[in-house]
């Protein structure tokens, strides 16, 4: 075990993991002022229709409710045939059954939140399990929530161990790691947690489950996403980037599609390597395409 500690000390060690603090509040309000308004407009909404994860993670979601929620997006492949479809419909693993035997559009992929969400607090065994029989069951993508008590506690160890797992279990599917950042003690955590994940498999970073106090912010997207850019420079591999939780507004997303177009680029602006977790946003979106209040979801 010592060994393996010591390799991810060596990963680590690769990266500035410090983060001043005050200088990223600066940067965000700087492109909040200058750079965002250059990209309000209908394009970039079209677009951020396309990135969405449409989803339902309520207590009470039961078979009807999702196979009519999954009905909600057949329907508007038909009813909108010139708007983009989301990129995704998000829900537990129980249902991922339902919803890959329903969903009729292409292209839009099944994703299931697994691994015991939102808390992550089970044996890896049973996080395992579910997460081998959501893919089973249809799901093409897989969000699991990082093990935040054993980061906290500093054992990156048995962070890496349960992702790597998890990793294993997805089999081709993409997964996504949730850093739960706004239960982490400070932007530098952000940073070592973005890394850790990255290192141990996730093929997606995600700010958060939207179930704690605090979910998404930009000052957290603007470091996961400093993180995502010194990994890809580093190993040379692309990991996508899905802010989540707290993204209330049209003008929330067009913050985060911002942050990721200044510090990543455009290679990281297609449907594929940035999604948005809202369920909200939708009609929001499709109200200012359309022109008038739109309530379709």
């Amino acid at each position: 075990m010592e060994k393996q500690f010591s390799k991810i000390e060596q990963a680590l060690n690769k990266y500035t993991l410090w983060v001043d603090e005050a200088q990223v509040r600066e940067a965000v309000k700087q492109i909040v002022a200058e750079k965002v308004p250059q990209n309000d407009n209908e394009e970039v909404k079209r677009f951020l229709f396309g990135s969405i994860e449409l989803t339902t993670l309520k207590t009470t979601d039961s078979d009807e409710s999702v196979l009519a929620f999954t009905e909600r997006v057949n329907d508007f492949a038909n009813d909108y045939p010139a708007l983009p479809h989301v990129a995704t419909i998000c829900v537990y693993p129980c249902f991922a059954k339902i919803v890959s035997e329903t969903l009729e559009v292409e292209g839009v992929e099944v994703a299931c939140v697994s691994g015991s969400f939102p808390s992550s607090q089970a044996r890896i065994e049973v996080k395992v399990a579910e997460t081998a029989l959501a893919v089973k069951d249809g799901a093409t993508e897989i969000d699991i929530v990082m093990p935040v008590g054993k980061f906290l506690s500093g054992d990156y160890e048995g962070v890496c161990e349960d992702i790597t797992e998890l990793k294993a279990a997805c089999g081709e599917a993409p997964m996504k790691v949730i850093l739960e950042t706004g239960d982490l003690r400070s932007l530098s955590d952000v940073k070592v947690a973005s890394i850790l994940s990255m290192y141990a498999g996730g093929d997606y970073i995600k700010t958060s489950t939207g179930k704690e106090k605090i979910s998404a912010t930009p000052e957290a997207a603007y470091v996961m996403c400093q993180a995502i850019k010194e990994y890809y420079d580093e190993t040379g591999i692309q990991i996508g980037f899905k802010p989540a939780g707290g993204i209330n507004s049209v003008m929330d997303a067009l913050t985060y599609y911002t942050i990721v177009k200044e510090v990543l680029g455009e290679q990281w602006l297609t449907n594929r390597w940035f999604r948005l977790g809202t369920s909200r946003l939708a009609n929001l979106l499709l109200s200012e395409l359309e022109g008038k209040e739109v309530k379709f979801f």
